[in-house]
């Protein structure tokens, strides 16, 4: 059940995280807040496709 998924930045929006999650626990996507090297910032990251 267990998916590897990405992280996208919501201000730049460069995939820069890959993680795991469980579909059964977690049907829709997430966000994190994640530090982002290219903004130089702690940012909220988004699950993409």
């Amino acid at each position: 059940m267990r998916e590897i998924i990405t992280l996208a930045c919501s201000e730049c929006k460069r995939r820069n995280y890959t993680t795991m999650k469980n579909k059964k626990n977690d049907p829709n996507r997430i966000e994190l807040k994640k530090y982002c090297k290219y903004c130089q910032k702690q940012t909220v990251h988004k699950e993409t496709r």
